[in-house]
């Protein structure tokens, strides 16, 4: 009797077909931790800024009306270049800001979309979508 040792065709079909099945799943997963995680950098950009706001209105009594007046410039890009933010104040006395993140480039497919925060710390997507901010999970 002759026992040939190796694979069937079907055999190796059966195994290709589920490392093509995994390999789908793995990278669809890679990709939105990817976004996910390209969202610290909007984060650490409207903290800034909120931040330097606050400084601002320590030493002036209002807020500033643009970037470039905290030392960034406008519209200021983030660090790893994923977003930029603008800027904008409630009213002509300046007492209260929102500060916007708009994704560009490949961060666009966020779910999230443009991040922002305000002067009373509401951190929110999109300006005012708190339905996609559930439960925190854009910020």
């Amino acid at each position: 009797m002759d026992h040939s040792r190796g694979f069937t065709l079907l055999e190796l079909i059966v195994v290709v077909a589920i490392v093509a099945i995994l390999a789908a799943i793995a990278t669809q997963s890679y990709a939105r931790y990817t976004i996910r995680s390209h969202r610290t950098d909007a984060h650490q950009m409207l903290m800034a800024v909120a931040q330097a706001q606050e400084r601002w209105y320590a030493t002036y009594n209002r807020y500033a009306e643009d970037l470039g007046k905290l030392g960034f410039a406008d519209p200021a890009v983030s660090s790893r270049g994923y977003y930029h933010v603008v800027l904008s104040v409630a009213d002509d006395a300046a007492q209260g800001f929102v500060a916007t993140a708009m994704p560009i480039d490949r961060q666009a497919s966020d779910v999230c979309g443009a991040l922002s925060i305000d002067n009373a710390g509401r951190k929110l997507p999109s300006g005012t979508d708190v339905a996609a901010n559930a439960n925190g999970r854009c910020w």
